[in-house]
């Protein structure tokens, strides 16, 4: 940090397992790239190029380059392990990952119907290359999948060897976790909560409010995705009490 401040929560430290931040990278140019992960390095600990953008992404080799010289890993969105799945190219997913040196991987099911045994097979299969993620939630906002079902389908997932499991939520962060309007569905989130470890959950939470509430929820080393790159510091500040939303949060109330 750049100054002595008092009373400011301790973040875990890199590489961590727990309280990670990771980024949808939805298109940036490798100058851009360059440019975050020369301010917010420190605060960034996984990026997606959201859904499909890697297949029409200009010069990616160089882009994946750019992430990995700051030691950054970095995955392709779960929409295009479906695009590769619908068309029967599983193993061709396995070829591209390899090829561009991806070692961590999405499993989701946002877009498609996938038996979910079948989907555990195949999160079982990708262990074997690498760190999979797996995400749990549709697309389609009027597909709402009661409590039970989502402690089952997290506890299966994790139980076919993901590293997390995703809470959908889609880049506007409108479905999955949250109603329409981006308002967090708190009886979902907290019977979650009593059966996954938090731990284990990405909470996708592109939104102010919605990270706000999990770190008011969980803390400040809870894990929340679909973060734009441009909210990684403003993130980091809320996270630790240095933005109007959290100022009193960490304060000790006989001191302050």
């Amino acid at each position: 940090m750049n100054f002595n401040l008092t009373q400011i929560p301790e973040r875990n430290k890199k590489p961590r397992t727990h309280g990670i931040t990771m980024v949808m990278d939805k298109g940036l140019s490798i100058e851009e790239a360059k440019n975050f992960m020369s301010i917010a390095e420190p605060h960034v600990d996984v990026v997606k190029l959201g859904f499909g953008t890697s297949f029409v992404t200009p010069k990616l080799r160089e882009k994946l380059e750019v992430y990995a010289s700051y030691n950054i890993p970095v995955y392709f969105g779960g929409t295009l392990f479906e695009a590769f799945l619908i068309r029967n190219q599983f193993e061709d997913y396995i070829s591209v990952c390899k090829e561009y040196g991806v070692t961590y991987m999405e499993v989701s099911d946002g877009s498609i119907e996938i038996p979910h045994a079948e989907k555990c097979g195949y999160i079982e299969k990708l262990t074997k290359h690498g760190t999979v993620l797996s995400e749990v939630g549709s697309k389609d906002a009027a597909h709402i999948i009661p409590p039970y079902k989502w402690i089952e389908l997290m506890r299966a997932e994790l139980e076919a060897g993901s590293s997390y499991v995703i809470a959908e939520a889609r880049e506007a962060g409108n479905v999955g976790i949250y109603r329409g309007s981006g308002e967090v569905r708190e009886g979902l989130v907290q019977e979650i909560l009593t059966q996954i470890p938090e731990e284990k959950i990405i909470w996708e939470a592109p939104q102010k409010a919605q990270q706000l509430y999990f770190i008011e929820l969980i803390g400040h080393n809870v894990n929340l995705g679909n973060i734009a790159p441009t909210e990684v510091i403003p993130l980091e500040a809320m996270r630790i009490g240095l933005r109007g939303d959290t100022f009193h949060m960490f304060l000790d109330k006989q001191k302050a």
